[in-house]
């Protein structure tokens, strides 16, 4: 198993230890009194996104996940200390989900960012914290708080600038591999890419990075194929390329067959920008390639690209409609976003 975007884990924080009942019972202290110690609090349970990781395969090993109960207190007015916390390293993209898989708790987008997902319980007061004017010797002390304890989800999300769709053997990992430093199986049969992959491409001073999904069929939303579970992983993405194979019977029909499944699956991929590109060109004869053109402009309703990864045409084109997809797409962000308030 080299690559897991899912995994459901149970955690639970640290108890809260017991206050101490203790008194002092000393030579020459005329008096005494209480003197027992608080009891420490339990360790926290957080997640931190880090760097270095892009799967979720150390979940598959390990599912359970508790931090250390906090020390009781003891006389003498010593407090116990404190339980250590645990926390669960994720790759940025990463969603924190309630047992429920629908309620987010968090989304974990940036190198660094930290949350707790559970606090551990206070430690209960020793006998020592009673003591009143009118009760000098307090017999009581508090029990710790229990922590808390829950199933949550991690489900990890690409985050990519520019995602590649299309049925499977429509060329999506040769144009991965011709245009990053990626190294994807590449073969003459469907379903070769089993994950998705990531390479990072560098084109006209620019670099962002592309993720080549698993490819597509009909009734993939309902499970048919791999499914359309690895459509999350374009959910992040500010543009699409879809590749359509010039050699298919009609490339007007597989444009839509694939256009059906990303409606199927929503969360907005229809509504990203789209670049259309007809893939393997060089397989084909011209006449057929002119045919195929003709249908899938029909059906796109917009003039594709005419591709071959294999010979490198239309690759810098494609490339460079990327780039401005995405650079309108962000432009489009920033100016979603609401203007600071003004400070003199």
């Amino acid at each position: 198993m080299k690559f897991l975007d899912e995994a459901k884990v149970y955690v639970r924080s640290g108890d809260g230890g017991a206050g101490c009942v203790a008194f002092r019972r000393e030579k020459f202290i005329e008096f005494g009194g209480p003197n027992g110690g608080d009891g420490g609090r339990g360790g926290d349970v957080w997640v931190e996104c880090v760097d270095g990781l892009n799967t979720l395969i150390d979940y598959r090993y390990q599912q359970h996940f508790k931090a250390k109960k906090g020390e009781h207190g003891m006389g003498s007015n010593r407090h116990g200390a404190n339980g250590a916390d645990v926390v669960l390293k994720v790759p940025a993209g990463t969603e924190i989900l309630a047992e429920d898989g629908e309620t987010l708790i968090a989304d974990m987008t940036h190198v660094g960012q930290r949350v707790r997902l559970a606090k551990g319980g206070n430690g209960g007061f020793g006998n020592a914290y009673f003591t009143t004017s009118t009760n000098r010797a307090p017999k009581h002390a508090n029990p710790g708080l229990e922590g808390t304890e829950q199933w949550i989800w991690l489900r990890l999300k690409l985050i990519a600038d520019a995602g590649l769709v299309g049925l499977p053997n429509a060329g999506k990992s040769t144009f991965l591999a011709t245009v990053t430093a990626a190294k994807p199986k590449i073969a003459d049969y469907p379903f070769t890419t089993l994950h998705p992959g990531l390479g990072v491409v560098r084109s006209d001073e620019r670099e962002f990075v592309l993720a080549d999904i698993p490819g597509l069929i009909e009734g993939a939303h309902e499970g048919v194929g791999l499914g359309d579970k690895f459509l999350a992983h374009v959910e992040r993405c500010r543009a699409l390329l879809h590749l359509v194979d010039a050699s298919s019977e009609h490339a007007g029909k597989t444009y839509k067959l694939v256009r059906k499944e990303l409606e199927a699956y929503g969360q907005g991929l229809t509504d990203k920008p789209e670049i259309v590109a007809l893939s393997k060109s060089d397989v084909v004869d011209s006449d057929t390639l002119k045919e195929q053109v003709a249908r899938l402009k029909r059906a796109a309703k917009v003039k594709p690209l005419i591709l071959s990864s294999a010979t490198g045409l239309g690759v810098q084109d494609a490339l460079r409609a990327i780039t401005r997809e995405m650079q309108e797409a962000k432009a489009a962000e920033v100016a979603r976003q609401p203007a600071e308030a003004w400070q003199p």
